[in-house]
C-alpha cells in the first residue's frame, strides 16, 4: 500500500522525480534567465534578431567559454587560475614571433597550443610540485606571462597572419555558423563527457569536496591538478588562436580582463568557487546569458566600462546571494 507523505515533511532530493529535480536546478533558472534576455534585447534593438548580428553575438562568449570549460573543472578541484588572459596575450606573441619568422599557418596554431600548453605546465608544477596556492601562483605567473608579452612587443602589435589562419576566428562552416561557434560546442561536449561521464571526472568531484580523504582513497591527487592546469592552458592556447585569428593583430593588452569574465561564467553556471559542485551543462548556460548581456547592451551603445561593473557586480552577486540565502534558512 502506498504512503502519502505527511503534511509539512519535505520529500528529499534523492526521491523526487529527475524531472522534478531539473525544473528545481540553478540550469533551469539559467534556461529561463537566458529566453528572457533574449526577449528583452528582441524588444529593445530592431536590429537584434538579424540572423547575422546573431551569429557576431556569439563573439562575445565563445573564446572566453572554451576557457570557462577547464576552469570549470579547476576549481570543482578546489583550484583556480587567475593567469588565463595573459596565457593567452603570451600564446599571442609567439604565434606573432613566429609569424614574424614566415611560419605557416600549422605551424602559428602549433606554436599558440603549445605555448599555451607550457603555462600551463609551470603553473601545474609550482602547485601540484610544490604545494603552492594556486591563487597566489596564477597571480605571479599573470604579472610574469603578460610581463613577457610587454618585453617582447612594447608599443607595438604584430600584424599581416597569413590569410589562411583568419578562418579560425572569421570564418563560417555554414551560413551564419561559425568555426568558433562549432569549436565551443564540440568544447563543451568533450568536458561534459570528462566531467560528468568517465572516472576522471568522479576524482575531481572528490577531491573538490575533501581533497585529504581523496589521497587517502588512492587518488594521486597531485597528478590530477597538474593535468586540469595543463587542460587550463591548452584551452587558453585554442583561445588564442580564434582571438588573434579574429583581431588579425597581437598586441600585449589582448585578452585583457579575459580572468574576470571567465570566472563570472563558471560561478554564474553553478560551480561552487568553494569547489566540489558544478556542471558543464550551467556554464554553457552561463555563457549564453552573458554574452546575450553584452551584445545586448552593446546595441544599445552602453559604454564598455559600464559592461565591467555589471560583469563586476554579477560576480560578487552570484556568490553573495547564495550565502545570504542560506543564512536566512538556518
Amino acid at each position: 500500500m502506498s504512503h502519502s507523505p505527511q503534511p509539512g515533511r519535505r520529500i528529499p532530493d534523492r526521491l523526487t522525480s529527475p524531472a522534478a529535480r531539473a525544473l528545481k536546478s540553478w540550469e533551469a533558472l539559467l534556461a529561463v534567465v537566458a529566453v528572457t534576455i533574449f526577449l528583452l534585447n528582441a524588444w529593445a534593438s530592431p536590429y537584434f534578431l538579424d540572423p547575422w548580428n546573431l551569429s557576431d553575438a556569439t563573439f562575445n562568449f565563445t573564446e572566453k567559454a572554451m576557457i570557462a570549460f577547464a576552469m570549470a573543472l579547476l576549481i570543482v578541484s578546489g583550484e583556480i587560475d587567475l593567469s588565463v588572459g595573459a596565457i593567452v596575450a603570451l600564446a599571442s606573441t609567439a604565434m606573432g614571433v613566429a609569424m614574424g619568422m614566415g611560419a605557416p599557418t600549422p605551424v602559428l596554431v602549433a606554436v599558440g597550443l603549445a605555448t599555451g600548453l607550457a603555462c600551463g605546465a609551470f603553473n601545474g608544477v609550482l602547485v601540484a610540485r610544490f604545494g603552492l596556492p594556486s591563487i597566489v601562483v596564477t597571480i605571479g605567473t599573470m604579472s610574469l606571462f603578460r610581463g613577457i608579452s610587454y618585453i617582447v612587443l612594447g608599443d607595438r602589435a604584430f600584424t599581416g597572419y597569413p590569410a589562411s589562419f583568419a578562418w579560425f576566428g572569421q570564418g563560417y562552416v555554414v551560413w551564419v555558423i561559425t568555426v568558433e561557434l562549432v569549436i565551443f560546442a564540440i568544447s563543451a561536449i568533450v568536458f561534459a563527457v570528462l566531467l560528468h561521464r568517465t572516472s576522471f571526472g568522479r576524482t575531481v568531484y572528490a577531491i573538490g569536496n575533501n581533497a585529504t580523504a581523496a589521497r587517502f582513497s588512492g587518488i594521486r591527487v597531485d597528478r590530477v591538478r597538474f593535468i586540469l592546469f595543463l587542460l587550463t592552458g591548452l584551452m587558453s592556447g585554442i583561445a588564442a588562436v580564434c582571438l588573434t585569428s579574429r583581431l588579425g593583430s597581437t598586441r600585449p593588452s589582448i585578452a585583457a580582463g579575459f580572468e574576470l569574465e571567465v570566472v563570472t561564467i563558471v560561478v554564474l553556471g553553478g560551480v561552487s568557487i568553494l569547489g566540489g559542485s558544478g556542471t558543464i551543462p550551467g556554464v554553457v548556460l552561463a555563457a549564453f546569458v552573458l554574452g546575450l548581456v553584452t551584445f545586448g547592451l552593446g546595441l544599445l551603445n552602453v559604454p564598455g566600462i559600464v559592461m565591467s561593473i555589471m560583469v563586476g557586480l554579477l560576480l560578487i552577486g552570484v556568490i553573495a546571494v547564495p550565502r545570504l540565502i542560506s543564512k536566512l534558512r538556518t
